[in-house]
């Protein structure tokens, strides 16, 4: 006897198969199919109802694609989408059709027939991905590239070697790392890095989103590692450089910082930024007069940065307390008082370049004024402390 479910099993195939031998109702035919698998989970073992899922699928393909051809209205992400059904189908169909038999033997009835049409088909999955990109939907862009990438490792498409006959591979992995780069998914990022770095038009780019993916994970040793690498192939990318002295200065490796800087500076010697990170570094060093060196140096090239004032000035201040610490006062009076004279007009032009900075100038000009007797602008400068 024939239980009610195979009955309506073979009704519901029945009907899907009229629909799609009329030419049209495409989609009813595989609304049939695809309800079948989610009411009954014995369906999903059975191979006609894929086979008949993906035929009534590929009908719908090849409608979309003559109305696309006649340059008729067509919804542009449901052609690209049909494709994508008819990689996750054809797959789904191919593991079954791969399983062994009651002796033990496998016999491929779909797979090469499958493969040869869906390779056709293979360059819409990644412009479907780029028009996701275009929409800023990311999530389905990331879905279309991770259908294009992971078809090289399906056996559907045994003996395709994609990795190595398709060009587009590495374009793909770039994208499906953007995707998950734009969705802030640290694993998806990372993911194709590895083939996504081999496209070297972008690599720096895929660096930077991998860097970002290290950081959201909170690994320090993998995210100052990708840091390294970036810069070390991108030194001049404005990216790695000021990260990885931003790294240093907040684990306090100021060496670290100058090293790195010293690198930056030989593939550009008159790199601002360059300039910039080397005088930090050594005055965080305490090697004052090699960081006034440097920052008069930016100075002469561009007087309109303000953190080079900075630099020099309190260079001059960290000099006095050097000097104040021998607790000789009467000895470097006026030594000390010289270089309160020399700090002031470089904190006071910082002021001017950076007035929302008051937190750095405020003390700064405050401690100057106190030690040179600056009366007025003393009374000025402590209205300001107060409201810090």
């Amino acid at each position: 006897m024939i239980t009610p479910c195979l009955m309506a099993q073979k009704k519901e195939l029945s009907q899907a198969r009229s629909y799609i031998k009329s030419g049209k109702d495409f989609d009813k035919a595989e609304r049939l199919m695809t309800d079948l698998l989610k009411n009954d989970a014995a369906n999903r073992t059975n191979e006609k109802i894929y086979l008949t899922w993906f035929q009534a699928v590929t009908k719908q393909y090849e409608a979309a694609n003559e109305k696309l051809y006649l340059r008729q209205k067509y919804d542009t992400a449901a052609f690209f989408n049909l494709t994508r059904r008819l990689y996750s189908i054809a797959e789904s169909l191919d593991s079954l059709d791969a399983k062994p038999d009651e002796k033990g033997k496998v016999k491929l009835h779909y797979r090469k027939d499958h493969a040869e049409l869906l390779n056709q088909l293979r360059p819409n999955l990644y412009f479907g991905g780029t028009y996701y990109i275009r929409k800023d939907n990311f999530p389905m862009a990331y879905d279309f590239f991770e259908t294009y990438l992971n078809a090289d490792s399906k056996p559907l498409f045994t003996g395709y070697d994609y990795h190595k006959t398709d060009q587009r591979m590495k374009e793909a992995a770039y994208w499906a790392e953007y995707a998950g780069y734009k969705m802030q998914d640290a694993t998806r990022t990372l993911r194709y890095f590895d083939e996504a770095v081999a496209d070297t038009a972008k690599a720096r780019f895929a660096m930077q989103y991998a860097c970002e993916a290290y950081r959201w994970q909170q690994d320090d040793g993998a995210y100052l590692m990708m840091l390294k690498r970036g810069f070390e192939a991108y030194p001049a990318f404005t990216y790695f450089f000021p990260r990885l002295i931003d790294y240093y200065q907040a684990k306090e490796q100021p060496d670290s910082a100058l090293y790195y800087a010293d690198i930056a500076l030989k593939s550009n010697p008159k790199s601002e930024l360059f300039l910039l990170a080397k005088s930090m570094a050594l005055l965080n060093l305490e090697r004052y007069d090699e960081c006034i060196k440097v920052s008069e140096q930016l100075i002469a090239s561009n007087d309109t940065l303000a953190e080079p004032y900075f630099n020099i000035a309190t260079a001059k201040l960290n000099q006095v307390l050097a000097i104040d610490r021998l607790n000789q006062p009467r000895v470097h009076r006026q030594k000390m008082q010289k270089l309160y004279m020399e700090a002031r007009p470089y904190m006071e032009t910082y002021r001017k370049l950076a007035p929302d900075e008051k937190r750095k100038w405020a003390p700064a000009l405050y401690r100057i004024y106190l030690n040179l007797n600056m009366g007025k602008q003393f009374e000025e400068i402590d209205k300001v402390m107060r409201k810090l």
